[in-house]
């Protein structure tokens, strides 16, 4: 059951390149950011009040790098990227994260979830179109978006919070707060978006973001950063088994074999990974 609820994240995510492109490619990609984290805050905030159950500069932090600047740098690569391109990028994620324990916490990854992670990300450059035009600022707003992710999880795996519903609804909220009047200066006033648009908004602020971040920070605490890195890397076999589906593309022998290769990293993987070691922290560093 854990790893269920934990796989629901990537998965979900997965989603968010095809929504994109079905329903808000003609939505500014700042104004989208917004709509996908301030309605899932409050509705969250709504349907269960809670105190922040962090301290102010704390959660503010958060929200901040694990929402606003976060939803800034990926919604601007989903416009700039094909989804599997964006995927691709999103998927160094575990190597991410076993940098960041290494230079900022002391903590060397070990060799089998070095060569496992090394493997999964094998797979997913096998899935990328090789036709892809890749534009430099979609790649750079991708990669650091998955920096962002990285460090946020690592702070939410080592602060000591226990209500993880009100986490992940105050982030939300305050995240889309600092957003809007970023994308108010940047993009203009809010436009009003129109009908063919709300089943994809709809799609975003359920599952896309209330759900997906409730079972990531759930997820983050019980099985750890380093296996959250690794399941991370359904996000773009999900990207691309949409792609395929309703975009009408169609999967060459490669990309099946690095499919292959991603169910291969994540079956060899120890679950649960022990933590042994690792102690919480309540400082920001």
């Amino acid at each position: 059951m854990p790893f269920v609820i934990a796989l629901l994240a990537p998965m979900l995510w997965g989603s968010t390149y095809a929504v994109v492109s079905l329903y808000l490619a003609d939505q500014p990609p700042l104004w989208v950011a917004v709509w996908r984290a301030l309605p899932a805050g409050l509705l969250l905030l709504l349907l269960a009040p809670r105190r922040p159950p962090l301290p102010w500069r704390a959660l503010c932090l958060l929200a901040f790098c694990n929402i606003s600047a976060f939803f800034c740098l990926l919604f601007l690569a989903a416009y700039r990227l094909p989804g599997t391109v964006a995927g691709t990028l999103g998927a160094t994620l575990p190597l991410t994260l076993m940098a960041l324990s290494w230079l900022r916490y002391g903590q060397k990854p070990t060799l089998r979830l070095l060569l496992l992670a090394l493997v999964g990300l094998a797979g997913v450059l096998l899935l990328l179109n090789p036709s892809a035009q890749l534009d430099p600022i979609g790649v750079l707003c991708a990669l650091g978006a998955t920096v962002l992710i990285g460090q946020s999880s690592l702070w939410m795996q080592r602060w000591q919070v226990t209500d993880l519903l009100a986490l992940t609804a105050w982030q939300l909220t305050l995240g889309g707060a600092i957003l809007a009047p970023v994308a108010w200066l940047l993009s203009g006033p809010m436009p009003l978006p129109g009908l063919q648009a709300l089943p994809g908004l709809g799609w975003l602020v359920l599952a896309n973001t209330a759900l997906a971040y409730w079972a990531w920070l759930w997820a983050i605490k019980r099985l750890g950063s380093e296996v959250m890195g690794m399941l991370a890397l359904v996000n773009p076999m999900v990207a691309v088994g949409l792609g395929t589906l309703l975009v009408g593309e169609v999967l060459n022998p490669g990309q099946w074999l690095g499919i292959a290769l991603i169910l291969a990293s994540l079956l060899l993987m120890k679950w649960p990974l022990s933590t042994t070691g690792q102690k919480p922290v309540k400082e920001i560093s």
